[in-house]
């Protein structure tokens, strides 16, 4: 096994700080939920969140959180992400996988457009209020 440097051990240091400073909470208004029961896991959750820090971190977006909750009941869509954007309704993504993930982030997040074949709920528009 190949020891590590100094300068390794700064990157890696770099690297993990700027995973957590994904996962704070203040002054962040837009969340994304990543379900990580079991079954999410088992299909692949932990690399769907991996995808969605790092796809905000290459285009600079600091007004995500990004974090993890348990099952959300919809095992047979899993991975799914809940995403809460001002502006825009809750819609919850079912079967993201990485690509899906950075695609989110490009449309949703940056672009506010939902990725329509990966959305498994919204709100209906009839019910929506102006808040």
């Amino acid at each position: 096994m190949a020891k590590l440097t100094l300068d390794d051990l700064r990157k890696l240091r770099d690297a993990k700080r700027a995973e957590i400073r994904q996962r704070e909470t203040s002054d962040k208004p837009v969340l994304v939920i990543v379900g990580m029961g079991t079954c999410g896991i088992a299909a692949g959750a932990k690399e769907t969140f991996d995808a969605f820090v790092d796809a905000l971190a290459k285009n600079k977006v600091n007004n995500v959180r990004v974090q993890q909750t348990g099952c959300m009941g919809l095992c047979h869509s899993e991975p799914t992400v809940e995403v809460q954007m001002p502006g825009m309704p809750t819609v919850i993504y079912g079967l993201v996988g990485p690509d899906v993930a950075r695609k989110i982030v490009d449309n949703h997040l940056l672009h506010q457009t939902l990725v329509n074949e990966h959305v498994f709920d919204k709100p209906a528009a009839d019910i929506m209020r102006e808040g």
